[in-house]
């Protein structure tokens, strides 16, 4: 779908999203085969790769229906406590107009100026600058605020966050990361449940060897050794694909929710400065937030929300969001705003008050003699002035002479 400006994108980024997350639901039956596979080498470690590919895929058209089941029950769960859940770990609460004034104002405003039904206002007591909005629907819908981020920044910069987190609502954006999240970790859950299952395994190497679990080892590897011999080879070849679609699986369910996530960070930016029409404090805003996010204790679903995720991957491969140089880049380009720069690093402000306080503390200079002053410099010799009676005469130098003259 050809994306033209500013609303056939998000219509374009919509559509390829669903796309998107019906891929991911896809895989929870790539592992849910993957796990087939390894149920039926523990039953019978003598068969040959084609017996187990074609009894694995019969085990999932029994199976799926189950799997289907499971993540729906996931799902429906999430539906009706993920907030709790997310509060949970980050501690967020509820406010009101009375105990957040500044900050409820500034949210109903920009609700009341476009329409946008208020969402609930919670605070998280942090001192990282950061914030998110969750919801699955328009009674749920939340955005949360750190206390960090209330200290640090003024009212048209908290108005620009706020509005990004308004148009994450507005573009159902908070509910497809919401669900990712859930259905990446359904992927997760049945990766490790069946990582589990092979890592205790136990090989037998009698004659062809033969995999078995538990107890039952012994008895399996007296089983006819010419079908060992001619098949047990057929196991370990299943094993490392099953091994291989569970891995594969699990790096997809990253990548989705990453194209996800890095697609809608862009359009959130361009639909905070629609909402406030002040694109400088949008970039103002990333540029404070820089480096300064991560919130204590959150988990890595959590910060995949938050206006931006500091934390990055292998090479930045998983990093959950773009830069936020990329992201001030496009504002610059499209929206006409002005970047004031990289404000320093959190360890070097922390290191200058340090050099402050050591400089502080040094003991003063010693002083060296009756010219010093009490701050240790000297002060310059006093110059005497000329009297009446000619001593200036005497003394063509001009300076007295003595312990206080000139050396």
């Amino acid at each position: 779908m050809a994306a033209y400006g500013l609303y056939t994108h998000i219509a374009s980024n919509k559509l390829r999203s669903m796309l998107l997350l019906a891929g991911l639901f896809a895989l929870v039956y790539v592992v849910v085969y993957a796990g087939a596979l390894v149920a039926e080498v523990v039953i019978n470690g003598n068969g040959t790769v084609a017996y187990y590919l074609s009894h694995a895929f019969h085990d999932l058209k029994v199976a799926a229906p189950v799997a289907t089941v499971v993540a729906a029950v996931w799902v429906v769960i999430a539906y009706f406590f993920h907030q709790s859940m997310i509060d949970a770990v980050t501690g967020g609460h509820d406010v009101t107009r009375q105990e957040q004034p500044r900050l409820y104002n500034l949210l109903e405003n920009l609700c009341i100026s476009r329409g946008i039904t208020m969402p609930k206002l919670k605070i998280m007591e942090s001192p990282a600058l950061n914030a998110f909005a969750t919801g699955l629907n328009p009674r749920q819908y939340s955005v949360t605020v750190t206390t960090g981020l209330l200290d640090a920044l003024n009212d048209k910069e908290i108005e620009a966050v706020l509005g990004h987190e308004l148009t994450h609502i507005k573009n159902g954006d908070v509910q497809l990361m919401v669900v990712a999240v859930i259905i990446a970790g359904v992927v997760g859950f049945f990766g490790e449940l069946f990582f589990r299952l092979f890592t205790s395994l136990n090989w037998s190497s009698g004659s062809g060897g033969s995999w078995s679990s538990g107890s039952s080892s012994s008895s399996r590897s007296s089983s006819s050794s010419s079908d060992s011999k001619s098949s047990g080879g057929g196991a370990v070849i299943v094993i490392i694909i099953a091994v291989v679609l569970i891995v594969v699986a699990w790096l997809m369910s990253q990548v989705v929710k990453l194209a996800l996530s890095r697609s809608r960070e862009f359009l959130a930016d361009a639909g905070s400065v629609e909402l406030t029409k002040d694109p400088d404090a949008m970039i103002s805003a990333l540029r404070k937030i820089e480096g300064r996010g991560e919130l204590p204790g959150a988990t890595s679903a959590v910060m995949e929300l938050c206006v931006d995720n500091p934390r990055e991957g292998f090479a930045d491969l998983f990093a959950t969001h773009p830069s936020v140089q990329s992201r001030v880049d496009a504002l610059v380009k499209f929206a006409g705003g002005h970047d004031p720069g990289r404000l320093p690093d959190p360890a070097e402000e922390t290191d200058e008050p340090t050099a402050q306080v050591e400089q502080q503390d040094a003991p003063p200079p010693l002083r060296h003699g009756p010219c010093d002053d009490a701050d240790g410099s000297a002060s310059p010799p006093p110059v005497s002035a000329p009297s009446s009676s000619g001593t200036a005469a005497a003394n063509p130098m001009g300076n007295p002479m003595g312990p206080w003259g000139r050396h």
